[in-house]
């Protein structure tokens, strides 16, 4: 027995060895990441492998009023191989080529690449800019235009530093073009259109607005985009009390408005704004404001001011009074560093969604998370977004 002492000594070592090996290299509880959450519109198409080859499954995610917008769900697909512009005569191959066409089409691009418009790009109906799988740029020159269309998709786009456009002769579809008196400098204006969806994109000091929803423009949803740097931030309706803007009615949701940002995130003049579940990093003057006797329903939204005592509070409106009366409500909102919301009005606030168009919204704690993937996406084939 004493002969193997020193075997079963060293069978004891090697265990405790190993024990001890095995737990150095456990990781630490603050190693393990949190599940990722994801919201309604992630959650349809972002865990799909399979995404490049069954692009047109996007069209089916869209929630709230632009629920519809079909986009180039049922045309062919359309690859931008060239990324020069020709606003009168564009050639195949370019970007302007695909969005003028009458046809649904579904466009995608070859690979990365910047495009510097000439003039602004005027998109036809039934159409998709899809972005995944590149990394797409439209920037520093004139920008997107959808004007007396509908079933307009745009996603995975970077739209910054755009400039105003200059009068000119520029095509909207193959067999129509007209002189334009050029355009203000915004990323993307919706003039007159119906069922819009504007999804994973970043918008970043343009000249003039990011996004303007206005001359009457309906069901139009703007979701998971990610805003920074710029003033006015987006625009809902032409003019005040105009009356084709009262049927407008808009949903932003999931949406990061980053730092420097100042005002209208968004400003409504009139019609219905359903905001929810978006979040907001410190403002400059206000995030929420309006004009014209809009109706806003702020929805688990997470609001966070700056440390300027005079930038708290969320609301804005851009009249001395009278608006008392307009339906601006707040519901499951979250407010930090002395963040505060002004309602006013009587009566229900509801969208009142059909059921294809309603979404369930969270409480306004879960926005941090709801909104961590907010911009254009990295997707990369034969695996998820």
């Amino acid at each position: 027995m004493a002969s193997q002492a020193p075997l079963i000594f060293a069978l004891a070592l090697v265990v405790a060895l190993i024990a001890s090996t095995s737990h150095a290299y456990s990781p630490p509880k603050s190693y393990y990441k949190p599940k990722i959450v994801k919201n309604v519109i992630d959650s349809c198409f972002r865990g799909k492998a399979n995404w490049a080859s069954n692009r047109k499954a996007l069209a089916d995610c869209a929630i709230g009023f632009g629920k519809l917008a079909l986009g180039g769900k049922y045309g062919a697909i359309y690859v931008v191989t060239d990324a020069s512009d020709d606003p009168e005569y564009p050639r195949p191959g370019t970007l302007r080529y695909g969005v003028i066409q009458a046809k649904p089409l579904w466009i995608v691009f070859a690979r990365d690449m910047v495009i510097v418009l000439r003039n602004e790009l005027m998109i036809n109906s039934y159409k998709t800019i899809d972005g995944r799988g590149a990394n797409v740029e439209i920037a520093y020159g004139p920008c997107l235009t959808i004007q007396h269309v509908k079933h307009v998709i745009v996603h995975g786009i970077k739209i910054h530093d755009c400039k105003a456009g200059q009068w000119g002769i520029v095509r909207d579809s193959p067999t129509h073009k007209g002189q334009r008196r050029g355009s203000d400098g915004d990323g993307i204006v919706i003039f007159d259109s119906n069922n819009i969806w504007i999804d994973h994109c970043y918008l970043a000091q343009c000249q003039d607005g990011l996004i303007d929803v206005i001359h009457g423009s309906t069901e139009v949803t703007i979701s998971n985009n990610y805003f920074t740097q710029h003033d006015k931030v987006m625009l809902f309706g032409h003019k005040d009390y105009f009356p084709e803007d009262r049927r407008m009615k808009v949903t932003v949701a999931f949406n990061r408005f980053g730092p420097g940002l100042i005002q209208r995130m968004p400003r409504v003049r009139s019609g219905y704004a359903h905001v929810a579940n978006n979040l907001y990093q410190a403002w400059g003057m206000y995030a929420i404001g309006g004009s014209g006797d809009p109706t806003i329903f702020s929805e688990g939204n997470y609001f966070m001011a700056s440390n300027n005592p005079y930038s708290k509070q969320v609301t804005k409106r851009e009249v001395k009074d009278g608006w008392k009366s307009w339906k601006w409500r707040s519901s499951r909102d979250r407010f930090s560093n002395g963040a505060y919301f002004v309602p006013s009005g009587y009566g229900s606030c509801y969208p009142y969604y059909t059921k294809y168009q309603f979404f369930r919204v969270a409480d306004g704690s879960m926005v941090p998370y709801l909104t961590a993937n907010a911009g254009p996406l990295k997707c990369y084939k034969n695996r998820p977004c």
